[in-house]
């Protein structure tokens, strides 16, 4: 009997205190959501663009571009502004109005200046720090012979494109978070 009675005691004993457990850990406060940096933002994929290069009054080439941005997530959802339509405006102005890159000199192209200039500028016209990483996916140079070759047909030999900067896959994993 005393046997029966000890087991008793125990099984209310172990209960309770895996109800006081459950309920102390329910009500337990919520760990503090991690503050770097990187999780408040978001990447905004941008569109391939082509601005064309114009030398002596005719197109001589054309830049292919594809520019993303890393933005605050509470400021993304805010911004009203074509985000798509001012980086293109921004990469015709730095390289057709500011000729940033020099054709004859690939080797001289800072990327990172470059990359400087677009976030400083579009953070200008949005009025505010709403771009925290310029991503350069993309950006190659076609001449307009190597264009007008591919548009006709014709089998010449193969040119690659001219890599200003070398393409560099964006993972997705900044998105889904």
């Amino acid at each position: 009997m005393i046997k029966l009675v000890l087991t008793g005691v125990w099984v209310c004993a172990i209960t309770l205190a895996s109800v006081y457990f459950s309920v102390h850990m329910a009500t337990a406060p919520a760990p503090a959501p991690d503050d770097s940096k990187q999780s408040q933002l978001e990447l905004v994929k941008g569109e391939t663009i082509t601005v064309p290069i114009i030398a002596d009054g005719a197109v001589t080439g054309y830049f292919l571009g594809k520019v993303s941005f890393m933005m605050n997530k509470d400021t993304v959802k805010n911004l009203s502004l074509p985000l798509t339509e001012m980086t293109t405006d921004e990469l015709f102005t730095l390289l057709v109005g500011n000729k940033m890159v020099d054709i004859s000199n690939m080797k001289s192209f800072d990327a990172i200046a470059f990359r400087e200039v677009i976030k400083k500028d579009i953070n200008q016209h949005l009025g505010g720090d709403y771009i925290d990483q310029v991503m350069l996916e993309q950006l190659d140079y076609l001449s307009k012979e190597e264009v007008k070759a591919n548009a006709s047909g014709q089998q010449k030999k193969t040119v690659k494109p001219v890599n200003v900067v070398a393409p560099a896959p964006v993972s997705d994993k900044a998105a889904t978070e």
